[in-house]
């Protein structure tokens, strides 16, 4: 290719990258201009107290300062317990919408100010009932000798989702496709006890199949 034919060429395939971008703006625009679909969504006041094995031992307080900082529709954080009475924690934020700039906080970005550092960062994948295997995020984390296992995801309608990238990805895909951005995030936490963080991973799974049917009832779909 000469020298001039090369100009051609980059000029068109310049010309072609700035309609492309103009285009993905302009259905963007179109998007998030439109009336916004909220789908009716069910307080999680109503979310059940017993989840097989598991009973819930408390509800706890989130205070107005974190809630503030969430912006969540609806919040769940409860702690529940099974036979063996060790504590697992079930957190939900719920979001109607993502176009007023409200959208989850990741828990990585939380745990340096709670003074907790990350041992185990990784994407792991659980067969999830009713929607088959899906990456989740696992996390070991540590404050003083405190040890923990988190697992959390995204969820958007049918979709479960670990990284943070790709369900922003959604956001824009679902408000052209379907006219709604709601979503949320799950987060299971239990505590490594006497060093042995292969039970707790154990426990948060074997919690996270039981509380995953109530979890998709509880959230619009």
């Amino acid at each position: 290719m000469d020298r001039q034919n090369t100009l051609d060429f980059l000029k068109v395939a310049s010309f072609r990258m700035v309609v492309i971008a103009l285009l993905a703006q302009a259905v963007a625009f179109y998007a998030f201009s439109r009336t916004e679909y909220l789908p009716k969504a069910v307080p999680f006041t109503a979310f059940p107290a017993v989840i097989g094995p598991y009973q819930m031992a408390r509800e706890e307080v989130v205070e107005q300062e974190i809630r503030n900082v969430l912006k969540a529709d609806d919040i769940l954080n409860r702690t529940y317990a099974g036979a063996e009475r060790i504590p697992v924690n079930l957190f939900i934020a719920a979001f109607q919408s993502q176009r007023n700039g409200k959208t989850p906080h990741s828990p990585k970005n939380c745990l340096p100010g709670d003074g907790w550092s990350q041992l185990v960062n990784e994407q792991i994948t659980i067969d999830l009932p009713g929607i088959g295997p899906s990456k989740v995020n696992h996390y070991v984390v540590a404050k003083g000798d405190e040890r923990s296992s988190v697992i959390y995801w995204y969820e958007s309608r049918d979709r479960i989702v670990g990284s943070e990238y790709l369900a922003r990805y959604y956001v824009v895909t679902d408000s052209i496709r379907y006219n709604r951005s709601d979503t949320a995030i799950v987060r299971v936490v239990v505590p490594v006890l006497n060093g042995d963080q292969a039970a707790a991973d154990r426990r948060a799974i074997d919690f996270i199949h039981a509380a995953f049917p109530a979890i998709r009832e509880a959230l619009p779909r």
